[in-house]
């Protein structure tokens, strides 16, 4: 049996979990989210802890048990405690700012980019002197979450050589050395 899969799912006190022919939802203080899951898995829900069972051993049964508990879980600590990314800009002139949602990028081309975070994203600029600018952004689905910062990423990747870009916080990348002088 897969180790992530057999794990039981805790359900903190003040959510919700409701399961209903294939599909799980989750209401908490932070949201409201649904996943659907294949009739074949069997998700059960007996005194706060919710378990997910599959149907047989085949390959593909047992590589999507441990997906659907993910899922589930990540959607269970979204709604009670929601999930957090913080981004920070590296390179001189880099700047960001938000008006809402509207985020405006200035990250070394000749125009600005503007990006319209999703309404369930809550988003924070912080232009800080003698810091790198740092974009926080918080939700409740940690799969939009995601996507949203890796676009946002996507914008101005890390290079290599001097480490300039839009990265993680805490991220450590691996620089190349350059050319050695003659």
């Amino acid at each position: 049996m897969s180790r992530v899969g057999k794990a039981p799912v805790q359900v903190p006190s003040g959510v919700n979990v409701t399961v209903a022919s294939g599909i799980v939802s989750a209401k908490g203080p932070k949201g409201e989210l649904t996943q659907s899951i294949p009739e074949n898995f069997e998700v059960k829900l007996e005194e706060n802890v919710l378990s997910v069972n599959r149907p047989s051993d085949s390959k593909q049964d047992k590589s999507l048990h441990g997906l659907y508990r993910s899922l589930l879980n990540n959607m269970i600590v979204g709604v009670s405690e929601g999930h957090k990314v913080t981004q920070e800009l590296v390179g001189v002139g880099y700047k960001v700012s938000n008006q809402g949602n509207l985020v405006e990028f200035v990250v070394g081309y000749s125009h600005k980019i503007v990006f319209d975070i999703p309404k369930e994203i809550t988003v924070e600029t912080v232009m800080q002197k003698g810091q790198n600018p740092t974009i926080i952004m918080t939700s409740s689905d940690k799969q939009l979450l995601g996507q949203v910062a890796a676009k946002i990423r996507s914008f101005r990747k890390p290079e290599p050589y001097k480490g300039k870009g839009i990265k993680f916080a805490g991220e450590v990348l691996r620089k190349k050395a350059g050319k050695s002088a003659g």
